[in-house]
């Protein structure tokens, strides 16, 4: 499609573009009742509830359908507000920009066992009934069915365990999203490497003398130094850590700032859990099942989804209407977390808007 065309096709969409402005988000915050939620392991998380946040406003048709509703899904330990965050929202939702909120419905949950949604540390601990991304998505779908009255959504972006999300969405409720936009993962069950590190930090966690059956007193800080210490190495750009990490000093600073940042903020119950959610993620077999129109990008940088291993390009030509990228490595980029730096693949999104526009 030609770049002309996209950009009417914005104007359209999106509304007029204007100058761009620093922009300030505030988002109207809501909690929606999704009902007993029961899990695959056999037990019923009672009175489930899912935080949202959202920007902009709902639009419906004749029939009272919502036309312009957006859904996006954060990685794992993460919430609803990182999408909140300039590198993402200054480039997405403002006046003429591709999720303009003057035309979009933006609706931003934390996820199950994320933020503040029903959670392990909400009290019931290591009793908390083990969830996984099926019911995860399904509690998605509960807080847009019967939480905010959304059946259809015009899009879902997903940034890791986002992107995962979707591909369970799109294998399961094929025909919920008019658009697919999933970023950093691969459409198949975790082993190998990536595996590995969830159940080290899973171990590290549960291995602290502090832990004491998940009931501590005090955080079992041992385990969650552990914890991030194997988050800090998935997660960054290898290039752009050996530019910017250049001497034994500098690499010792990082480390203690981001621990002092990191530490407190965590629970070992709720971080458990949530890296624990991906043991029955394996979208692989349904595949065909998947017809929404799809741009997939990964990185090229990515610790987590390594392109070595050659995955997209076997799954890829199993997956209809699927435009598949590559963010080549660069010592500007952002590892794993190039999916929130929207600077790196905004094109793409004005692309798949533009050719599933209704």
């Amino acid at each position: 499609m030609r770049i002309a065309t996209i950009l009417l096709f914005l104007l359209v969409w999106c509304g007029q573009a204007y100058a761009r402005t620093p922009q300030t988000w505030s988002p109207i915050e809501g909690d929606a009742a999704i009902g007993d939620l029961p899990m695959a392991r056999g037990s019923t998380l009672a009175n489930a509830r899912i935080h949202y946040r959202t920007l902009g406003e709902p639009r419906r048709d004749a029939e009272g359908h919502v036309t312009n509703a957006v859904l996006l899904l954060h990685g794992t330990g993460g919430t609803g507000a990182q999408f909140l965050s300039p590198q993402f929202a200054d480039d997405l939702f403002g006046p003429g920009q591709p999720l303009d909120t003057a035309r979009c419905y933006v609706i931003m949950p934390d996820n199950l066992g994320h933020g503040a949604s029903s959670r392990p540390s909400d009290g019931l601990r290591a009793a908390f009934p083990e969830y996984g991304y099926a019911e995860m998505v399904e509690a998605q779908r509960r807080l847009l069915v019967d939480g905010l009255g959304v059946d259809r959504l015009r899009l879902i972006l997903g940034t890791s365990m986002g992107c995962m999300h979707i591909f369970v969405w799109g294998t399961t409720h094929p025909d919920f999203a008019d658009a697919l936009m999933p970023m950093a993962c691969q459409p198949t069950a975790i082993v190998g490497r990536n595996r590995l590190w969830r159940t080290m930090l899973k171990d590290a966690i549960r291995s602290d003398p502090l832990w004491a059956g998940g009931d501590y007193q005090a955080q079992p800080v041992q385990g969650l130094r552990t914890a991030v210490d194997l988050l800090l190495l998935a997660g960054p750009a290898p290039m752009a850590m050996q530019r910017d990490l250049a001497t034994p000093e500098t690499v010792d600073g990082y480390l203690a700032t981001q621990m002092e940042r990191r530490l407190p903020a965590l629970d070992a119950n709720d971080l458990w859990y949530q890296v624990n959610a991906s043991w029955d993620y394996d979208p692989s077999a349904g595949l065909e099942r998947m017809t929404a129109p799809t741009t997939w990008i990964n990185s090229a940088d990515d610790f987590i989804n390594p392109p070595e291993l050659g995955l997209s390009e076997r799954f890829a030509p199993r997956l209809a209407n699927t435009t598949y990228r590559l963010i080549p490595n660069s010592a500007d980029g952002k590892g794993h977390g190039t999916h929130t730096w929207a600077r790196f693949w905004k094109d793409d999104l004005v692309a798949l808007l533009a050719r599933t526009e209704r």
